[in-house]
């Protein structure tokens, strides 16, 4: 790229923190950074027009674990794992929503709602367990979490019941991300857009980084990149896509909050009167495990079929965009938040909860710098 002094000496020189990706941990971490270190020079790097991956591209859940979810990470995870899965997520939404308020991200307390598939005896099973996950979750909530609703929303092809999370809330993404790029800036934190950084070099007080445009050094490296972490780590993080789409504005639509289905493989919710639903990635794990920005037929006409049948059975519709996103997943639901060498740090492996976690996150990211 044909540099110009000033923008060497303004944007290039005299980096104290580099951030890879703009996403919500990468601002959050920047944020922080800037709390801590007012007089710092910090540059993210962000390799899309807007920030890839996830933060811009998700449904918007406030969520923390739904039933069924809660129940089988039980089956992977020890129960204090589980607890302190959850914590963290109750403690990353409430640290999100005092970051930017309520009103700016439009947060809406709607409740969550998980639909069971008839015949398939998953609800009997979570109405079995709700008791005693009830009970492992007061410390935290100081009342019951879940509980028993008919089915008022009449869908059809489910159970006649749902079971009802009082604590799930719903927010703007747009709106969020928007907001935490306002703030990063009006801290004078500089943001380079399609800017890819394809490999660094660590020395002795400084890391060498190379970007698709150009080279520069910084005195520490922060990795933010979630779902494409390893494209630049060794660490044990894959890419799972998530294909996404959204209706039409609906009239009297009369859906409201936040919907999990099939063991949160789908998951849909009203937004500016339009339902907007995703998932569908337990139809080819393998074929998902990709950091390409596609839509594919298997998922895209099982969601419009599930839409058909089961969500607006009885409604008109008509999609009018579809997208997808990349999150980051690993055997283990942790985040991997840790120094990687003397100059160079990471947060990645979000597991599709980076609105729940996303901000504390990036805090703990910065946290590790001494």
């Amino acid at each position: 790229m044909n540099l110009s002094y000033w923008e060497i000496k303004s944007w290039l020189t005299n980096i104290d923190y580099t951030i890879v990706g703009s996403g919500i941990v990468g601002l959050n971490c920047a944020l922080y950074l800037k709390e801590r270190f007012p007089k710092s020079n910090i540059l993210i790097l962000e390799k899309g027009m807007l920030p890839q991956g996830a933060s811009t591209k998700n449904a918007g859940f406030a969520c923390f674990g739904s039933l069924s979810e809660i129940i089988d990470d039980l089956n992977s995870h020890t129960e204090t794992e589980v607890l302190q899965l959850i914590k963290k997520r109750v403690k990353g939404l409430k640290l999100l929503r005092k970051t930017l308020g309520d009103k700016t991200i439009n947060y809406r307390n709607n409740g969550g709602y998980e639909l069971f598939l008839n015949n398939e005896h998953l609800l009997d099973k979570c109405i079995s367990k709700k008791e005693d996950i009830n009970k492992l979750l007061k410390p935290i909530f100081k009342k019951d979490v879940f509980s028993i609703k008919p089915n008022s929303f009449n869908f059809k092809n489910i159970e006649s019941e749902y079971i009802f999370n009082q604590f799930e809330g719903q927010i703007d993404t747009g709106k969020m991300m928007e907001a935490l790029l306002k703030k990063a800036q009006k801290k004078g934190i500089k943001i380079l857009n399609n800017c890819v950084v394809e490999v660094f070099t660590e020395k002795s007080d400084s890391v060498k980084i190379k970007t698709n445009e150009f080279e520069f050094y910084t005195s520490k490296l922060l990795i933010a990149t979630n779902g494409f972490a390893s494209q630049l780590l060794n660490e044990e993080v894959k890419p799972a896509r998530a294909q996404v789409m959204i209706t039409k504005p609906i009239k009297n639509l009369h859906i409201k909050g936040t919907f999990h289905l099939d063991r949160g493989y789908y998951y849909f919710r009203n937004i500016d009167n339009r339902i907007l639903f995703g998932g569908g990635r337990n139809l080819d794990f393998k074929g998902e495990e990709t950091a390409e920005f596609n839509q594919t037929d298997i998922i895209q006409n099982k969601l419009e079929e599930l839409l058909k049948t089961t969500i607006l059975p009885e409604i008109l519709f008509e999609i009018e965009h579809r997208w997808s996103g990349i999150m980051g997943v690993g055997n283990q639901k942790k985040a991997i938040v840790k120094q990687l060498s003397n100059n160079v740090y990471c947060g990645v492996r979000l597991g599709g909860m980076g609105i729940a976690i996303g901000s504390l996150i990036g805090q703990e990211l910065a946290q590790l710098i001494e």
